[in-house]
């Protein structure tokens, strides 16, 4: 049975077939998965979703596109949401986009930060979105992630080495489905040298559908294709990957 530790179910892109995409994920295996926040909105949508339905759970959090409305009563109505609902796993996503820069790289690296310290606050992990932002976010996360905090690098871009390190901070790395994408040597040399108990696997739904379906909308069943991939460039087989990944999300998000 597989974990996708990163699908956001509550896109409007699933408005019109939600039940029905969450209804047949066990008859693909699919036992367990955390949908994240990216803003006020969907941070309560995915609390209600996961108070719905048993097999999901929430993280609540303002993605880096988002930070630059934010106030400080978005983090007080965060900090509410999570000690409220026993489903809130996680504060995210949260980090660093470079990439678009649709807010400013000040604000982005201050409300990073404070959810941080928010999840240090709570004892809870958080989900960290780099996207063209290595050196900025790594360096954030050294110099204020709680030692006893959990943190993972969602749909991980970087390079192994860069990996590594992360893992000797006690950080996870997602491998997301460009894993199965042609071409992708960072993900594809990540996902074969890590750690085996420092991986996840995700689809981060709708988007980065893995082949043999991209360029369709993605949603957590496609999540077998990227552990196949691992499985293939591991040389082990498929059902350890499911095992190990499952387990290793199940112990960061305190799923028992």
């Amino acid at each position: 049975m597989l974990f996708d530790s990163h699908a956001h179910i509550n896109d409007e892109r699933f408005d019109e077939d939600r039940d029905e995409v969450i209804e047949h994920l066990r008859e693909n295996s699919v036992d367990l998965v955390v949908n994240p926040g990216a803003d006020m909105p969907s941070s309560r949508s995915a609390v209600e979703l996961a108070n719905r339905v048993d097999f999901i759970y929430a993280a609540v959090g303002v993605h880096p596109h988002d930070v630059e409305t934010m106030t400080d009563k978005d983090l007080e109505e965060l900090r509410n949401l999570a000690k409220e609902n026993e489903k809130v796993v996680a504060i995210g996503e949260i980090g660093l986009d470079y990439y678009y820069d649709l807010s400013p790289r000040e604000l982005q690296k201050e409300w990073f930060i404070k959810q941080i310290e928010l999840a240090n606050e709570l004892g809870l992990p958080f989900v960290v979105h780099d996207r063209d932002a290595h050196g900025d976010t790594f360096e954030i996360i050294k110099k204020y992630k709680a030692p006893e905090t959990g943190c993972v690098l969602h749909c991980y871009s970087g390079s192994l080495e860069l990996a590594l390190e992360y893992i000797k901070m006690g950080c996870y790395i997602s491998i997301p489905g460009t894993v199965t994408f042609k071409n992708n040597r960072k993900t594809v040399e990540v996902a074969e040298n890590i750690p085996m108990e420092w991986m996840f696997i995700e689809t981060d739904s709708p988007y980065l559908t893995p082949v043999p379906y991209r360029g369709k909308r993605n949603d957590p069943s496609k999540v077998r294709y990227v552990a196949e991939k691992v499985a293939e460039l591991r040389g082990i087989s498929y059902e350890e990957v499911c095992k190990i990944t499952k387990e290793n999300a199940k112990k960061f998000f305190n799923i028992k």
